[in-house]
């Protein structure tokens, strides 16, 4: 099942506040940083169900993915064919508040 890749704002910030800390010491970092886990992403248009479902999600809706050190979260919805990305989170921050 093909599905479109769809970020949320909040998703969104978290990937420029991610690049922007990392490109203040190293740029080049940074870039690699962000297009990495934005190729990660891409891999759920053709395999959307890749991830493991996140144990505590409320709605046991919720997967995600890894990048280095990244935590992806996301939800497939079947009837519009997509994957909402909902964070991108730093996995040494402990766990994250997901929307319902």
């Amino acid at each position: 099942m093909e599905v479109k890749i769809v970020w949320t704002e909040p998703a969104l910030g978290d990937l420029e506040e991610i690049v922007t800390y990392i490109s203040r010491d190293n740029p080049p970092a940074g870039a690699r940083i962000g297009a990495s886990i934005v190729e990660h992403v891409e891999i759920l248009s053709s395999f959307p169900y890749i991830g493991p479902t996140y144990p505590r999600g409320a709605s046991g809706r919720t997967r995600e993915i890894v990048c280095g050190n990244y935590r992806i979260f996301y939800r497939v919805n079947e009837s519009s064919k997509t994957a909402e990305i909902l964070t991108v989170w730093h996995g040494a921050r402990g766990e994250p508040t997901l929307p319902p």
